[in-house]
């Protein structure tokens, strides 16, 4: 299903689709095409194209192309799938009760999750907050251990 989204291989697509994407929610999706989790992500992503059309746009960066790995290390994409949200060229981060509020790692369990968290950071950032408090249940969070090197 992942070629129903715009993959992106190259740090200039990447950077200019974060420069471009204006007064909506930008989804990146950083991860293999290869891996089962970043497929059911991508499925999940897909199907919801549609319906977040109004207030966001999706791609998927590649994160075995060697032009990227800039993006890789800046985001710490040690996880995946790790997915990253802008607004208006701006990092949006949200709290899901882990350490980590720059991304979401993993895949949500359903459409309707991704996009209640989309549309969650859709009204923060048309407020101006730069960080919103996720709107799924703990339950629905995936959950992770974060390891931090020379701790």
């Amino acid at each position: 299903m992942s070629y129903l989204l715009t993959t992106l291989m190259k740090k200039r697509e990447v950077d200019s689709i974060i420069r471009d994407t204006i007064d909506k929610v930008l989804v990146l999706r950083f991860g293999r095409s290869t891996d089962h989790i970043c497929l059911h992500l991508d499925d999940v992503l897909s199907k919801s194209v549609r319906e977040v059309s109004k207030f966001a746009t999706i791609a998927i960066v590649d994160i075995d192309s060697e032009d990227l790995q800039v993006y890789i290390k800046y985001f710490d994409i040690t996880l995946i799938p790790s997915t990253v949200f802008f607004f208006n060229a701006h990092h949006m981060k949200m709290d899901s009760g882990s350490a980590d509020h720059t991304k979401w790692i993993g895949s949500f369990q359903s459409k309707q999750d991704f996009i209640d968290v989309v549309e969650a950071i859709y009204r923060g950032a048309m407020k101006g907050k730069l960080i919103v408090t996720c709107p799924l249940p703990p339950e629905r969070i995936p959950k992770f251990q974060l390891l931090y090197k020379d701790v």
